[in-house]
This record gives C-alpha cells, structure tokens and sequence, in this order.
C-alpha cells in the first residue's frame, strides 16, 4: 500500500486484522473467514507468480458464482495483475474474442466450462495454465492445489493501476473492454458503504452474477464493509427465500424477474422476507412498490455503466419513485446537446460524468477512449435529464449506442442484426427493444424476408440463440413488406419503434 493508495489488496488486509475470524465467505458447504481469505488470496498470488504471472498480466475467469472467486480475485490483485471476467452465457465465439481480445496467460473455470475452453484454447495461443474450480485432470490444475503454494508478499502497486477488463456489449459488433482501475473500485464501495449506510453486519446474497459490474461492485462493497458474501450455485427461488430466511439476508442485487419471482414464493407463505432490508437494482415500478408494502424494505434505484461501476446515481425509491437516482457523493453530472453545450435543467440531452470511478480507458482502443472522455467528461452515450431537485432521469439511448437491457443484461442491436442478417432467408432486419412483462425490456426483431422465402419465428429465434449468447436472441419477432427508411435510404430506427415497438 502507497502512502496514499488504496487498492482491492488492502481490503484483504485490512479486514483480516480487523475481522479475522468472521465469516467473509459462506457457500453451501464451507466457510471462510477473513483471515483466512487472506491467506488463501495469499498463497494463490504465490502460485502465479510462479507461473511466472507479473504485474499487468491477464488472468480471465469463466465461472459462475463460487466461494473460490474470492480468494483468486484477491490472489489477482496481490501481485498486480489483471482479471478478467467473462460472462458465461457468452457463445464459445464470443468468449474467444474476450480472450484474444486481452491475451491473458492464465485460464481459470469451473467444470462447466472445461469443455469449451479445452475446445478453443488452440484459438488462443497466449493461454498457458489452466485451473478449474472442480477436481482437474490432466489439463486443469485443481484450484485447491493452488491453496498449498507458498504465501507471498503482496507486490508494490499503485490504486490508479488496472485490475480488471470488463467487456461491455458488442458496438459493431465487437465488444470493448473497459479497463477498471483498483480506486475505481474502492471509489465506488466507499460511495456505497455510505450512501446505504451498509456495515459488518450486513449479509449479501450473490444472485446476481459477478463477471457483471453489479454483482461484482455488490460484493465487493460487502467486504470492504466487512460483511458476509453468501453464495449460491446457481438462482433458484426456492433456494435463495430459505436462504434469506435461515441466514438473514439483508442485501441483494436485482435485475427482473429476480424480486418478482422471490415475492410471488413469499406469497405462498412458508419462507419470510422480514430480514431482507435493502434491494439495489432494475425493477418494474409494480414490483417495487409490492416489495415496499412488506413494510420491512426499501429498494434502491440506480443508473450506471460498466465504465462508471454501476453506481452513478442512486437513492432510495421512496425519494422519487421512477427516477434514476441522484448523483452519487463522489460524482458529478451534467447533460449536454448534440454539440457537447450543457442544456438547461429539464431538458433531455446526452448524460456527462466526472467522478473517481470513471473506469481508465477502453483496452487497445486509444482514440475511442479519447473521443469519449472529451472535455474532461466521461461521454456514456446515454440520454437522460436533471429535474429541479437534482434527481436523474433516464431518456433512453442515444442513436449510435442504442442498447436493449433484458434482465438486465446489455445488448446492443446491431449486434444481433448481424446475427440475423447471416439467415439466407432474411433481406433486411430492425431490432428494437420493447417492454416485456418478464424481463422489463425484450428484444424484438422486424424483419423483412427475401421473396418467396418462408421462415418461422421459432426458426429465427433459434437460429440466432446458436450463434451468439441466448439472452441476446430476440424473444419476439415480426415479419414485414418493408422497413421505413430516411432520405440516406438508412434504416429508420426510430419510426420502427413507432410503429412495432409494443
């Protein structure tokens, strides 16, 4: 630790002198307190470094949610290296892209997973090692072994350094990895530590998944505030409401349909809610407000992006039900016009950020990153407006970052349209996004098909659900004569939505 840094390392420390012998980690079967997650993070930074992994090396991650993440992450960020998290319901394309994308040397998996990486890992010549969170064979070293290597030191390393590389959706259809610094980081728990005025005693609940900035900023803020990170295998509502009753849950992350599926299991009577006092998320104002009449909790709205940690703005639903939030204490905002002049208050223009946790840049991509930090302001391509009392509210997607977010999830559509476009029966295509009572935005598809040509909407969906990751295919589709246009002979987006966007 610098004399003035503060890096993902220093949580481990920290609490493990502070909180040694409280659970920091808590899965099905095992527990890890903080001293000993110290140890563990230690002993697994010893190990690559004698893989000969250095400060500023990649280590990609491919896993769901297991107790084993801690330790490695900490581990990662021991001798300054970087992570890199990949979403697991990504195609094996699209996970090799991540990988070549970043290069990283290091491999680590779940069983799940061992297949797909085993399958493509000759496409990705920087790989060296790899580990899997289950028992290994002679391809996989076994993540427990790594737990017998020799303890090191953490190395010297800056807060301003980078730690992770996050991919955000696909512009163009290629994803870009943005670089997260450890103060990015710290900058985002401390925010939310105090905002929601979380400590030691507060227990999480790892339903959202942590390759995603959400999850990852949730369970990073519980540990710095040094509470219990609990992990379940994999989303069951059954599972996750007695889990929240037997071990006293008080925070979760949510994206739709988690909470409405959590309440309508409540409903039934068995399992109660009564301990679970904050909700972070995304959710249909009809699902807030039956959470909220419990009368035990409170949920909280928020607006972020992977490059600003997920937390721009945020306050408590109560203050100004259907808003976005309001700048967090370590953040400014502002909304400009087309040319970058900050607008008067009300009115809708793009969203402007300056904050610590404005993520470093977009990996290899110099002059995208100088583009969007202009003017000394991150530029998210969002829309939205400030009302008179400093609240935030979100207007949707400027044209050239147009994004869909079922279940939370980015989506971009031009990704998808260039999916559907490969189909030899489909001319032209408009994807758009439309409220879906499941998932809060659903995908929709307007096609246009090539004379003579018949194709089911069954046939498209499935088509594409084979060719880049599920949650992207659209989950409606209609087929159409044609679709409006401009005077460029351009695709008409916006009369699309217009006219099928229901």
């Amino acid at each position: 630790m610098g004399l003035r840094s503060f890096t993902i390392s220093d949580i481990y420390r920290r609490n493990a002198n502070i909180f040694r012998n409280r659970t920091a980690v808590q899965s099905e079967n095992r527990k890890i307190t903080y001293g000993e997650l110290l140890d563990q993070a230690s002993r697994v930074g010893g190990w690559l470094k004698e893989k000969g992994v250095r400060k500023g090396d990649r280590v990609a991650v491919l896993a769901k949610n297991y107790p084993e993440f801690f330790p490695m992450m900490g581990g990662i960020a021991s001798i300054g290296a970087i992570m890199v998290p990949i979403n697991f319901r990504l195609s094996a394309e699209e996970v090799t892209y991540n990988l070549t994308n970043t290069g990283p040397i290091i491999m680590v998996v779940d069983p799940d997973f061992e297949k797909m990486i085993g399958d493509l890992r000759g496409n990705c010549p920087s790989l060296r090692e790899f580990v899997t969170f289950g028992n290994g064979d002679g391809n996989y070293t076994p993540f427990d072994f790594l737990l017998r290597a020799r303890a090191e030191k953490p190395v010297e390393i800056d807060g301003d350094d980078p730690f992770i590389i996050m991919h955000t959706a696909a512009v163009q259809g290629k994803p870009r990895g943005a670089v997260i610094s450890h103060h990015n980081l710290i900058a985002c728990t401390v925010q939310t530590i105090g905002v929601m005025s979380l400590t030691h005693q507060d227990i999480y609940l790892n339903i959202l998944p942590l390759f995603h900035i959400a999850g990852l900023i949730a369970a990073l803020t519980t540990m710095h505030a040094g509470g219990e990170n609990l992990i379940i295998s994999k989303f069951d509502t059954r599972v996750a409401l007695k889990t929240i009753q037997e071990e006293g849950v008080t925070v979760i992350g949510d994206f739709p349909p988690i909470l409405l599926q959590l309440l309508d299991e409540h409903s039934k009577g068995e399992y109660s809610l009564a301990s679970l006092k904050n909700v972070l998320g995304i959710e249909l104002p009809e699902t807030i407000k039956r959470f909220e009449s419990l009368g035990s909790g409170q949920f909280w709205l928020a607006y972020g992006q992977t490059e600003t940690m997920g937390l721009t703005s945020i306050c408590l639903n109560r203050e100004k039900p259907g808003c976005a939030g309001k700048p967090g204490p370590l953040v400014n905002i502002k909304i400009v016009d087309e040319f970058d002049h900050e607008v008067e208050t009300g009115k809708v223009g793009e969203i402007l950020v300056q904050s610590p946790m404005v993520f470093s840049g977009y990996w290899g991509e110099e002059d995208l990153t100088r583009h969007t930090f202009r003017d000394g302001w991150h530029h998210t391509g969002d829309a939205g407006r400030l009302d008179e009392e400093g609240f935030l509210w979100f207007a949707g997607r400027k044209a050239e970052k147009e994004l869909m977010k079922p279940g939370g999830e980015n989506v971009y559509p031009v990704e998808v349209e260039k999916v559907i476009l490969e189909h030899p029966k489909v001319k032209e295509v408009s994807v758009i996004g439309v409220p879906d009572p499941k998932f809060g935005e659903g995908i929709k598809a307007v096609c246009v098909l090539k004379p003579g040509t018949h194709l089911s909407e069954q046939e498209l969906i499935d088509f594409v659900a084979g060719r880049i990751a599920r949650y992207k295919k659209p989950g409606y589709v209609q087929y159409i004569d044609g679709l409006p246009k401009k005077g460029d002979g351009s695709i008409d987006r916006q009369k699309v939505k217009e006219l099928y966007g229901k």
